[in-house]
């Protein structure tokens, strides 16, 4: 009997020490075997974000819009699908949907134009330290380009 008075021989476990230890031998198992349970601290950072940055000056990662007209909304991209993400370039399909102006700007229509997107020549944002951001776009309208704006444009992007 052991000194406790519970009936075992001495030097045995009770049984609840027993399951303890073993369930930290099994989470230690678990930890070596399942590559998800690696604590994220041990895990590899990623490299360096790339975003393009929105006229609101907010860092975006494969935005499904992105306004090109920041002054005034006339101009925007829409149901964009994203095929490729960096680390040089970022290409997707969607919809530029321009504001034909007539009579007028508030007065005019949108109208759809198909698209093909690609966002280039990656730099530092001076805004935030570490991240990178696309600097160009480029817009191949793959039917009609809406007038006078040519079937393959290339801007700056500003912010």
């Amino acid at each position: 009997m052991d000194a406790s008075g519970h009936g075992r021989p001495a030097g045995v476990p009770r049984a609840g020490a027993v399951r303890t230890a073993l369930m930290w031998a099994v989470a230690a198992l678990l930890a070596a075997a399942v590559p998800g349970a690696v604590p994220a601290s041990a895990q590899t950072p990623d490299p360096d974000p790339l975003v393009v940055v929105d006229c609101f000056e907010q860092a975006q990662v494969r935005p499904p819009e992105y306004l090109l007209a920041c002054g005034d909304g006339n101009n925007r991209l829409v149901r964009l699908d994203w095929h490729t993400w960096g680390p040089d370039t970022a290409t997707a399909t969607g919809t530029d949907m321009v504001n034909d102006c007539k009579p007028y700007c508030a007065a005019g229509r949108f109208h759809p134009y198909p698209v093909t997107v690609t966002l280039s020549k990656p730099e530092a944002w001076t805004a935030e330290p570490g991240v990178q951001r696309f600097t160009l776009i480029r817009l191949v309208y793959t039917d009609t380009a809406p007038s006078p704006v040519p079937q393959d444009v290339t801007y700056k992007l500003v912010y």
